[in-house]
């Protein structure tokens, strides 16, 4: 589900920056296998903010076949790292193909399996996290990586308003502004995570209507 209009789309595609080749193969391959990825206003999103925040070190809940973490690297200095995870020991072997192909091999480290136990051999700190796995986890992943952030850094969750059938926006909007909806699985994934970093001390949270919404969290440290 689109939270922009198709003209408003259009624009932020327009002036925001532009995918190399293998970025575009990478769309091309998510529209002919309907695969789920962030798409091109966020991922541009996503480099802008690595780069705002001078990152130096990501951690990724979820990596998929390497798409956001291709954008995130594009931003890294060259003795940066970027940590992918992955279940789908398939996907995350395009991730490295992808990588790879682009000159960003040198900054990735790939571990196959569940997020959350990665993450526990995993010191940081970390620059920028990214969320973007099963929906009932990411307070868990939140939790998992709170006290592993530099001054500053940032987590940032995807699906935040939306995610097919998964996420039901009008239910989660109904949620947040205090009515008490049934909810399924995802949804109420998305519910909790919103209302655990609303309430978080010590970090600001913002939503963008990008792609499927992403939720921005700061560490104000």
């Amino acid at each position: 589900m689109a939270h922009l209009t198709d003209d408003v789309l259009r624009f932020v595609r327009a002036v925001g920056p532009q995918p190399d080749d293998i970025l575009e193969e990478m769309d091309e391959y998510a529209e002919r296998e309907g695969f789920p990825h962030v798409g091109p206003e966020v991922g541009g999103f996503l480099r802008l903010v690595a780069r705002i925040a001078g990152a130096q070190s990501i951690f990724e809940f979820g990596s998929g076949y390497g798409y956001s973490a291709y954008w995130f690297a594009e931003a890294l200095p060259e003795d940066g790292e970027i940590v992918l995870t992955e279940v789908d020991e398939e996907e995350l072997e395009m991730a490295r193909e992808h990588l790879d192909t682009g000159g960003y091999d040198h900054l990735a480290s790939y571990e196959l399996g569940d997020a959350l136990d990665t993450i526990e051999r995993y010191d940081g700190p970390f620059d920028i996290v990214l969320i973007d796995h099963q929906k009932h986890r990411y307070v868990g992943a939140f939790e998992a990586v709170r006290e592993k952030l530099t001054p500053g850094g940032v987590v940032i969750a995807d699906n935040a308003m939306s995610a097919d059938d998964v996420v039901v926006f009008e239910d989660l909007l109904a949620h947040v502004e205090g009515d008490d909806p049934q909810l399924n699985e995802g949804t109420r994934g998305i519910a909790n995570y919103l209302d655990h970093v609303r309430a978080e001390p010590g970090f600001e949270t913002q939503v963008l209507p990008f792609g499927e919404g992403i939720a921005v969290s700061q560490f104000e440290g």
